[in-house]
This record gives C-alpha cells, structure tokens and sequence, in this order.
C-alpha cells in the first residue's frame, strides 16, 4: 500500500498550490523539499514584496515550443482566482506599472497564506531526494530521510535559475529518466552582456537609466533600460533577454516616438551654434548624449553638422544595433526558458503522456512568463490544474 495519495517534490509556488488542491480532494499529500524552508523564491520576489502575479495575464504573455499549452490551465485558474485568494486572507497589496501586483507588507504573507489554506498536507523540509523509481502502480521516493510511496508523483522543482537558492536542473533530471524530452534550458530575465571592446565603448555609462524600445527578431518591448558595468540590464532588456539567442543582434531605440533626425534638423535651424551634444542632451541623459555624439563623430556646433552626419547620430540612437555576447546566467536569472516538453504533457492536467501518474509543473514545464508577476500566476493556475487529478 502507498504511504500517500500524492507526493510532490518542490514546496514552491506551484508545488503548495498543487497541494493545496489535491489536499481538498481528501488526498493523502506529501511534499518533500531540499530547502530548510518553504517558498524561498516567493520570499524574495519582487524585492521582498511578491509581484504574486498581474492583472493582466493572458496565454500571449508566454514563451513556449507550443504557445498553446499554457491557455487551459490560465483560463481554469485565471489571475482573479488569486486575487480573490489573497483578499481573503486580507493581505493589502497595490498595482505597479503594467499591471504588476505586489504584496504592501513582505512577501512572507502570501507564503502564511499557502501553508493556511495546506493544512492538513505535510511538508517536510530539509530532504534531499535520491533516487526515483517506479512499479506498475506506484512510485517510490528515496531520501537522505527515508523512502515514501505515492500513486501520484509530481515534479515542481523549478529550473536552475537563481543556484543560490538551491535550485538546479533535477526536474529535468526526472523527465530524461522516465523518457520525457526536454527543451534546451537557458536562462530567462537576465541582463546581457558585452565583449570587451563593445565595454570600452560604454565605459561610463554605467547607472544611466531611461525607458526604451528594444527589438529581437519579430519582439518589442518598452521599458525602462538601464547600462551596467558588464553589459545592458532593467526590465525591457530581462524581458527581451527570454527571446534572446547567442549571435544574435538587438535594436535599441533610445527615444521611442521620437524622430531625432528631424529633431536635430530643427534645433540646427533655430540654435545652429549650440553643440550637438547638447542638443541631444534636452532629450536623453547627458552622459549618454555625449557618449552617443561621440560614437557618430558629431562633436561640434549643429551649424558644422552635415544631414549625413545627423543621421548617422540619429541612427545611433533611434536603430542603435548590437550583438550581446551572452548573459549573466543563471546566477542571476529570474526564470529558466525551456524545460519539459510539452508535447510530452497533457495541458488539462500536466500528467507525462507516456507515465500515469508523474506530472510537472511550474517553472519545470517549457512555459516561461514576461516579467511582472506572470511566472508566479503560472505556477498557481499549473499547480492548480494538477492539484484536481494528481
């Protein structure tokens, strides 16, 4: 006989919400986790405040092989559900930009909240798993504390974004042994970097900030960007980061509507003596605009300034083109891009086709979230989904 009904391996988001429904189901649930507490990426979300997920969800704000895998589980358990959730609990909380919501006090409220509404689950901590195997009709969990059975195995692990949480590819590890594919991980909301001559040319520039439009492929985003010491980094360049493959260019404009040829033409009419640089600085920083005219070789007054040359200056600025070398990693990395393959999923239930009873969910799954809170509404609509069959 089975020690338990389910047993999940991950007691983050999707994992306790997974819990929490197949706990109403009057399943017998165990959740094992390595950490020596529960949710320590919900605790440290949104700069301790949990951006617990956005008003505006929807199955467009996702990257995946298959876009579509994601639409039944959001639809069954929108972002509304949630909100409803935290109000009754009455935890205050406040709407950012884009729709991004956030916790008023720390982030600890909506972790209380999920071992609140898991009661009656147990959840052990501190467990590190060793081994997974698999009988007709069960599987068995082996850990530095024991084996335990369960009909049901789910797997929310997470990927190996942000190691010093303790996270790491062991999700992945699971799929490949019960013949499930997995989609290359890379990671995802990341800042990117540069080499060392296009460093050079930046030098300087490190803590300037300004909201821009950055393009990979067929992709836009705008928000705020901001340069650092090693490279490109703020929310538009994490967003695009999730799109982003190694040789690939990205095209900046540093003032989106703005036509700064044209700009530049009229200032040159009405202020011809005034210096390029600081014409450009009425508009982008002023560090950044000397940094720009300087790359165009457009150092003097707008009078001695060709429409050639302006231009070029306006290019650099409206269609500024660059090759990141790579990215910060998952060092540093909010999610992971890539995971199990859906194909190998059923999306109603996130049941592996080809193993009853061993589901993934979470950021485990090939389904990855814009920044703003839809990576966390993911887990809670994926784990809810396989908290109803698990």
């Amino acid at each position: 006989m089975a020690d338990f009904d389910t047993l999940i391996i991950g007691a983050g988001a999707a994992g306790l919400m997974c819990a929490i429904e197949a706990n109403r189901r009057g399943r017998r649930v165990l959740v094992l986790d390595h950490a020596a507490k529960v949710g320590e990426k919900i605790r440290i979300s949104g700069g301790g405040r949990a951006n617990f997920t956005n008003r505006h969800a929807q199955p467009a704000d996702y990257l995946s092989d298959n876009p579509r895998f994601c639409i039944s589980a959001l639809k069954r358990y929108t972002q509304h559900d949630f909100i409803a959730l935290v109000e009754k609990h009455a935890i205050t909380y406040h709407e950012r930009d884009h729709g991004q919501l956030f916790c008023d006090g720390p982030a600890q409220q909506i972790i209380d909240m999920l071992l609140d509404e898991a009661r009656g689950v147990d959840i052990r901590t501190s467990i590190n798993v060793t081994r997974v195997t698999k009988t007709e009709s069960l599987f068995t969990v082996e850990t530095d504390h024991g084996s335990f059975s369960a009909e049901s195995l789910v797997i929310a692990t997470g990927g190996p974004s942000i190691p010093k949480m303790g996270s790491s590819g062991f999700g992945y590890a699971i799929a490949r042994q019960f013949g499930l594919r997995v989609v290359e991980p890379r990671p995802g909301l990341v800042p990117l970097t540069f080499d060392a001559a296009t460093l050079a040319l930046l030098d300087g520039l490190a803590g300037v900030s300004l909201d821009a439009m950055v393009k990979c492929g067929k992709v836009t985003f705008t928000e705020a960007l901001l340069f650092t010491h090693r490279g490109l980094s703020g929310p538009v360049i994490l967003q695009i980061s999730s799109y982003w493959r190694g040789g690939q260019h990205i095209t900046i404009d540093l003032l989106p509507g703005t036509d700064v040829f044209e700009h530049l033409k009229k200032a040159r009419d009405s202020q011809p003596r005034q210096e390029v640089r600081t014409a450009l600085a009425q508009w982008i920083p002023k560090r950044l605009a000397h940094k720009v005219a300087e790359w165009a070789g457009c150092d003097g007054h707008l009078a001695e300034t060709s429409d050639k040359s302006l231009r070029r200056l306006a290019q650099h600025i409206n269609a500024w083109r660059i090759t990141p070398d790579g990215s910060e990693g998952n060092r540093t990395a909010e999610v992971t891009v890539g995971g199990v393959d859906t194909r190998d999923l059923s999306s109603k239930t996130m049941q592996a086709r080809s193993v009853p009873g061993l589901y993934f969910i979470g950021e485990t799954v090939d389904v990855t979230g814009h920044l703003g809170g839809f990576n966390f509404q993911w887990a809670w609509a994926s784990g809810h989904a396989c908290g109803q069959v698990a």
